[in-house]
């Protein structure tokens, strides 16, 4: 991969239908992977895209969009109950559209996603989870607890998952979590 997924797009514009084989056989393999975690335990899934918000509209729906409403409905063909979470990340205004399509109970957003969109129309559909900044958290201080605040004062009276807008980064200070947890914990919605 690179930041731009230049040799997946160039694939995927030249060759769609080698491509879409591709995507056929890790829809195939994601359904029995997921529907696996399930049978172990799990109580959620979440599917991942971090390509989506590079993804012209066209392109996201048939490479992110349709992909992901086959694997939730093939998780449910097996699980009907399954709580499954998606995350396109950086697909911004597409996620009305992505979570209406798709069939998720819940959408993870960015740290970019936009607070009255979000609210609008997705938040009074499906929980949202999110979306603080994974680098404000390596920031700490006054900075955290402003982004915090923000995070919750945006989505905290609706269905809300508090969460990074993306992965945890390996520097970031144990001391600085803590600090994030503890003012999670004293939110009053």
């Amino acid at each position: 991969g690179t930041p731009d997924q230049a040799p997946a797009r160039m694939l995927a514009y030249r060759h769609p239908q080698a491509f879409e084989k591709i995507i056929d056989v890790l829809v195939e393999n994601s359904i029995r992977y997921l529907v696996g975690q399930l049978e172990a335990g799990a109580a959620v899934l979440q599917i991942f895209d971090t390509w989506a918000g590079i993804l012209p509209p066209r392109e996201f729906t048939r490479w992110s969009t349709e992909p992901t409403r086959r694997i939730v409905e093939g998780v449910r063909q097996q699980v009907p109950d399954a709580k499954i979470i998606g995350f396109p990340r950086g697909a911004g205004a597409s996620l009305p559209n992505y979570v209406e399509a798709t069939g998720v109970n819940g959408v993870s957003i960015d740290w970019a996603a936009e607070p009255s969109l979000i609210r609008a129309h997705v938040q009074n559909r499906v929980a949202v989870q999110g979306n603080l900044d994974p680098l404000v958290l390596i920031a700490g201080g006054a900075a955290l607890d402003r982004a915090v605040d923000d995070v919750l004062e945006n989505y905290g009276s609706g269905r809300l998952i508090f969460n990074l807008g993306h992965g945890i980064l390996p520097e970031t200070p144990i001391a600085h979590v803590e600090q994030m947890i503890k003012r999670v914990r004293s939110f009053k919605a």
